[in-house]
């Protein structure tokens, strides 16, 4: 109920009411700042005011007794200045790890609901020695205002994702622009991205995390490692605030915001990579910030002694389906896409969000279920990485409520060991081109729900996939045990650099290869940053703890960077121009339109006779424009060769109608810039029955 004068008192030197119990963390409301907590354990809380840098508290407010609902504290304090205000709380409770209770009214702990949190506002930097809790929440300094949603979402089908780490994104000096590795420095390389034709940001972890927890050395070069990736979550609903060039003034909000509009503006969607499988908390030994001293018996998953779940293999495991959790991570969605706009979300380990309160699968998980029906996500993408470290891989078959997108791990395994020619994987080549049919069409899932990838931010780089067998991630100080060993990878003859010039060709050709197949299948295409330049890693799979030059995104690439780039670029207007490659349902193999020719059909070097032997490294296959579902289809016939194989094959072509003739749109075996051409400048064949397609190859027809 509304604060009344009448209800007002004095507690701890301030005059404060009884609160609004909702929403949890910070309000503003006439009287004053409202503040709620939740914690169905704690036997009392204590509400802990700072100024910035100031070590003691300013004012210590004990929550009375009469001001708890249920199991929330909620209270208005009247009389207080909330510009730069910081607070806290204490929680009373018992400590009784065996019984899950991590109570200790010595520590201050930040809100689960804090907007911002301050503490790391320079990048590796240790803050003030008199800033103690390192981390703090802060009270924001207005009732902000809504903008209007005015972003048109795009259909899934149309995406082209592009996932990049924000911060090594503009970090390395190449980038030009004025602020490094921030938000307002991605802001500047937007036209870049546009240029290149992607029209969706996916960005690794933005929400506030401690990059310098488990600092460490490389063994070999005396480089101080750090959780540069970020998937450490320490507040939810606060932006990272050292990705903000103005971060010293506070301003982390507003340069998301803006830097989400600027992206907007350009007709780019902004995802989040979001990680409520667990908290940067670890393990039983690990820091108690907020969660487990505010709560941990409701916050996390444990077993009948206390011991904390690992289903993440981080130590912890969110509670993600008990109630008031689940209520946690969709009031904090819901925040991200109306305050921010953001317009989707990728669950790291989406695994565990199906997991029940034991750690058990779920056969129709809760939060799954809400988040896939809630009105205020209702247009927002729903990405799961449909796998955990606790061995649920539920690729094809993740609860999806007709919403829900998947990270295909089996399109890019399954890529990965045709691209570098191993027999027997025709078979499954169709069903990943087909947009994986297999593994949707039978729960009326759609080719949409495939994300497809060859790499991403976890293992190797593209350029890297082709340049070493094994991976190389001694830096890591971990003894290279750490990363994948089941990387499908083929070094094509030499492990790591190599002046040979036939091998560097091939590795171009390969890295050409594999863009290819991504934007010639249906489904939704995802690139990792830096694959349009050959960025490499040095073959590291594993690159999590290295904010080093290497590691950041090199805007002044070699030639043959500059040859990849100009390809990418060229296949992705190819796959934007011909909407009959990015259909919202799945192709059929029949004549729907009385063409006579299917949607799509397979060939081998023989038109019609695809080879579907346990030795075949080829396939062939043709699309027919007029079946195309979507507006602005063109008519003309696509044709796509795929030769793995370690020598030349010629393949006969299918008979066009009369009047149209086949040309050569691309040829990866081919130098640039005959590689590819302008859409609409194809090359004539000057022979029309056949096509022969090189080694390791790739080649696209035009029928027109």
């Amino acid at each position: 109920m509304p604060s009344s004068k009448s209800a007002v008192r004095t507690v701890g030197g301030h005059k404060v009411s009884c609160g609004h119990l909702f929403p949890f963390g910070v309000s503003h409301v006439p009287a004053g700042v409202n503040f709620s907590i939740f914690s169905a354990h704690a036997t009392g809380c204590t509400l802990v005011l700072f100024q910035p840098d100031k070590e003691k508290p300013v004012a210590e407010i004990p929550f009375p007794d009469d001001f708890r609902l249920g199991h929330v504290w909620a209270m208005v304090v009247h009389d207080i200045d909330y510009n730069d205000l910081e607070y806290g709380f204490r929680m009373h409770g018992p400590w009784s790890p065996k019984e899950g209770h991590y109570f200790d009214d010595s520590k201050i702990l930040l809100d689960p609901h804090a907007r911002e949190i301050v503490g790391r506002e320079d990048w590796m930097q240790p803050p003030p020695a008199s800033r103690k809790p390192v981390f703090r929440s802060r009270v924001p300094g207005g009732k902000g205002v809504m903008e209007p949603n005015t972003v048109r979402r795009l259909a899934n089908s149309e995406l082209v994702i592009y996932e990049m780490h924000l911060r090594g994104f503009t970090r390395h000096p190449s980038s030009g622009v004025k602020n490094p590795g921030t938000y307002a420095g991605l802001a500047e390389k937007i036209q870049s991205l546009a240029d290149l034709g992607v029209n969706c940001v996916e960005l690794m972890p933005v929400f506030e995390f401690d990059e310098t927890e488990n600092l460490r050395t490389n063994p070999t070069d005396g480089e101080t490692l750090c959780n540069y990736w970020g998937y450490s979550t320490v507040g939810f609903f606060a932006p990272k605030a050292s990705y903000a060039a103005g971060a010293a003034q506070k301003l982390q909000v507003e340069e998301m915001k803006q830097m989400v509009r600027s992206l907007h503006g350009a007709g780019i969607e902004v995802m989040l990579d979001v990680v409520f499988n667990h908290t940067a908390e670890g393990g039983a030994e690990g820091p108690v910030f907020s969660f487990r001293g505010i709560d941990n018996k409701t916050w996390y998953i444990l077993d009948g002694a206390g011991n904390f779940a690992n289903y993440s293999g981080c130590g912890n495991t969110m509670n993600c389906n008990y109630p008031a959790v689940r209520e946690f991570v969709i009031s904090c969605l819901r925040y991200w896409a109306s305050e921010y706009h953001i317009d989707g979300f990728r669950f790291d380990l989406a695994s565990i969000l199906g997991r029940d309160t034991q750690g058990a699968p779920l056969a129709n998980p809760p939060l799954l279920e809400f988040l896939a029906h809630d009105p205020a996500l209702a247009d927002c993408k729903l990405v799961a990485e449909a796998w955990d470290a606790g061995g649920l891989y539920q690729v094809g078959n993740f609860p999806n409520y007709g919403r829900w997108m998947e990270w295909n791990g089996k399109y890019r395994d399954c890529m990965r060991r045709f691209l570098k020619g191993d027999q027997g994987m025709v078979g499954e080549v169709v069903q990943r081109i087909l947009g994986s049919p297999d593994l949707y069409a039978a729960a009326g899932r759609k080719p949409t729900a495939s994300v497809n990838f060859i790499t991403c931010h976890d293992g190797f780089t593209l350029r890297d996939l082709f340049s070493y067998n094994g991976k190389h991630n001694l830096e890591n100080g971990e003894s290279n045990r750490d990363g994948s060993d089941d990387n499908q990878s083929w070094n094509c003859g030499a492990e790591g650099e190599t002046e040979d010039p036939a091998i560097r060709a091939l590795r171009v050709r390969q890295c050409k290869n594999a863009m290819t197949l991504l934007m010639v299948s249906q489904g939704v295409p995802m690139l990792n940053m830096g694959d349009e330049f050959g960025r490499t890693q040095r073959g590291n799979n594993n690159a999590y703890c290295h904010d080093a030059d290497w590691n950041w995104l090199n805007w002044d690439t070699d030639a043959e960077g500059r040859e990849i780039h100009r390809y990418t670029k060229s296949i992705i207007a190819f796959r934007k121009a011909n909407p009959v490659l990015r259909q919202p349902e799945f192709l059929s193999e029949r004549d729907q339109v009385g063409s006579g020719y299917p949607d799509i059909s397979w060939h081998g070097v023989l038109p019609w006779h695809p080879d579907w032997s346990a030795s075949s490294r080829s396939v062939a296959f043709m699309l027919c424009g007029r079946h195309s579902k979507s507006i602005g289809g063109l008519p003309h016939f696509i044709y796509v060769v795929c030769n793995m194989y370690y020598q030349p094959l010629n393949f006969g072509l299918p008979v066009l109608p009369k009047s149209m003739k086949w040309h050569r749109f691309a040829d990866t075996s081919l130098p640039a810039p005959a590689d590819i051409c302008d859409i609409g400048g194809e090359t004539l064949l000057p022979v029309q029955k056949s096509y022969t397609a090189a080694e390791w190859s790739i080649a696209i027809l035009i029928g027109k």
